[in-house]
């Protein structure tokens, strides 16, 4: 037998936590935190944890949450479905433009993406183009049957947002691999609407357990159980949110297809290679010979053959990796390099200055608005890479060359 690449925590009265984390740091507090959620009931067998975990709002962001008739909306969290899609194209870096600024503009111009005070929503469409018409109407029909039951969810942003990127750790990038092929990859949700279902069930979980809620753990913690009303509307409002998703950020690598052809002076393919993968959702999986609910926060399934994306940094490598199929974490991964402070941290300890050195090479914005995605607030995704060695094998390595962040 090979010696497990995994340590475990033994939680008394609760079940046992298998972290993937030799070689990276675990935060006291995120420690905590999943030893909260390893005391609830319904979890079946064990909790995996990947090596990028840290903190988060709910549960701890690089968790797997296996779990037997119930589930946690807050565990799922608000950002539902969101995730990533990665595409090899025909190009190599002699391809693209010396500079890359007009590249980077271009893309910029064809995604919606950021936030601003005021009416007027640069993350949103003002009219959205056909592509985006056409996938809604596909979308719509089983949205009318969830807002039927739920009438505020009418009046989020759902259509006008989708195809478009978002803010925060959200971004587009133009990358070139180890042979240096282009790639563009991305990362994004279920934009409002998603935080909107997400917000809605996590309160729903609470009032259903409003005279419970002194006995959990962790008001966070609050779950809704199979055979009632909103544990079903959740499950499928949830479903909605993931597919949104994952529509979202087909529409947007479209978008960036058509703007890097409108740089670049040649034709080329772009379906050598594609993968679209949540790290945030929850869906019915097989382990161990049950039937389970499986919830990721901030995992990628690695089921074996699976292809997967792992990003660093702004400033860092990225992965494409194909999954080993490792029972153990439920055929997880980790969803990235896993954050190493608070934004508020980063925004305290770095300046402009740091930015600017820390993602040379990279076109990129290099601004006080961005110094929270600094590559240094982010843990150092060569050990978390070797930390998760016998759950994914790496299929290429990309590095970006451009970026454009939400």
């Amino acid at each position: 037998m090979p010696t497990p690449n995994y340590d475990t925590v033994d939680v008394p009265g609760g079940h046992p936590i298998k972290l993937w984390t030799r070689g990276v740091p675990v935060e006291a507090d995120a420690m905590e935190q999943l030893k909260r959620t390893a005391m609830m009931p319904f979890i079946f067998r064990h909790l995996a944890v990947m090596p990028d975990v840290h903190l988060g709002k709910g549960s701890t962001i690089g968790s797997v949450i296996p779990t037997l008739r119930a589930v946690i909306p807050a565990a799922v969290g608000v950002d539902i479905g969101c995730g990533m899609i990665a595409v090899k194209t025909s190009l190599d870096a002699a391809d693209l433009p010396d500079n890359l600024a007009g590249l980077r503009l271009a893309i910029e111009r064809a995604v919606p993406h950021g936030r601003a005070p005021g009416r007027r929503d640069p993350g949103a469409w003002s009219n959205p183009p056909d592509i985006v018409n056409q996938a809604w109407a596909r979308l719509l029909p089983e949205f009318r049957r969830i807002v039927e039951k739920y009438p505020k969810l009418a009046k989020t942003n759902n259509h006008h947002h989708l195809g478009t990127l978002g803010t925060g750790n959200h971004f587009v990038e133009v990358s070139l691999d180890e042979a240096g092929h282009v790639w563009l990859m991305l990362h994004s949700g279920s934009r409002g609407v998603g935080n909107a279902i997400g917000t809605a069930f996590i309160e729903l979980a609470k009032e259903d357990m409003r005279a419970h809620l002194a006995n959990l753990p962790d008001e966070d913690l609050a779950y809704l159980s199979e055979g009632t009303r909103h544990y079903d509307d959740y499950l499928q409002a949830v479903h909605w949110a993931q597919e949104f998703a994952q529509t979202n950020r087909d529409i947007m690598m479209a978008n960036t297809l058509a703007a890097l052809r409108s740089i670049v002076g040649k034709p080329f393919k772009a379906d050598l290679e594609a993968v679209n993968c949540h790290h945030n959702y929850v869906q019915r999986e097989r382990h161990f010979g049950q039937d389970v609910l499986v919830t990721r926060k901030g995992a990628v399934s690695a089921q074996k053959g699976q292809l997967g994306i792992i990003p660093g940094s702004m400033g860092a490598r990225s992965y494409i990796v194909r999954g080993k199929g490792n029972p153990e974490s439920f055929c997880s991964c980790s969803h990235g390099a896993g954050r190493l402070m608070s934004r508020n941290e980063a925004k305290r300890r770095y300046s402009v200055a740091d930015q600017i050195q820390a993602t040379a090479g990279v076109e990129c914005r290099k601004d006080a608005h961005v110094i929270d995605e600094i590559p240094m607030a982010y843990k150092d995704i060569d050990a978390v890479m070797k930390a998760q060695s016998d759950l994914v094998e790496v299929v290429h390595t990309l590095k970006q060359v451009v970026c454009v962040k939400g």
